[in-house]
């Protein structure tokens, strides 16, 4: 799991964490998310990535390699990379193993309490329409923590036995191309101008 994929988690995680404030405490949402906290945020996110991928290229740079030195994968991912080494790789393959399981499972947990607090805070907004706008704040985020984290719990979670390598290579592609590819589509698709003008230019189109 690269440094960009760990913060990453950490990151939806702290996203959720700024959804349940902002509609658990709306009237404290900007004295609690202020412009220094998030960043505070962000760079303890970045700190936790970055000090994972570092243990991993510690653990690395001791095992040696005497074979070939292609990777049968889709970029440079540490599990295909163990898989070229003469070395005994099962110390590595545990942390690798145990750490993926923390990444994950972690700012899942966080993602899943902020969000029961959320879904019981919605449901007690007396009227639909307040129910529906309240939800809609979240929709977007939760469509990329599930696209995003089941591909990473899959691979990393999960034994590697129960993954083909066509099948993890997939799943690899998901969350570091299309994970990222479809962020900026919908988190844009929340802003009503740019719906709007999603809408008309398929109008246009069917009307051509």
């Amino acid at each position: 799991m690269s440094a960009c994929e760990s913060f990453e988690c950490f990151l939806l995680a702290v996203m959720s964490y700024d959804r349940y404030v902002a509609i658990c405490n709306p009237l404290h949402y900007s004295t609690i998310m202020t412009g220094g906290y998030c960043i505070i945020l962000s760079i303890i996110s970045w700190l936790l990535g970055f000090s994972v991928n570092l243990m991993y290229i510690i653990k690395t740079t001791k095992l040696h390699f005497c074979g070939p030195n292609i990777i049968d994968h889709l970029f440079c991912d540490i599990v295909p990379l163990l898989e070229l080494s003469c070395s005994d790789t099962s110390v590595i393959h545990l942390v690798v193993y145990i750490m993926g399981i923390l990444i994950v499972i972690m700012p899942t947990a966080i993602i899943v309490v902020s969000y029961t607090y959320i879904i019981l805070a919605i449901l007690r907004i007396p009227s639909n329409t307040g129910r529906q706008k309240a939800f809609s704040t979240c929709s977007s985020h939760l469509i990329v923590v599930s696209t995003f984290f089941w591909t990473m719990f899959s691979i990393y979670a999960v034994p590697s036995k129960g993954l083909t390598n066509t099948m993890s290579k997939i799943l690899s592609l998901l969350y570091t191309v299309f994970t990222p590819l479809i962020n900026p589509i919908i988190y844009s698709l929340r802003n009503k101008e740019i719906s709007k003008a999603v809408q008309r230019t398929f109008q246009r189109r069917v009307v051509y």
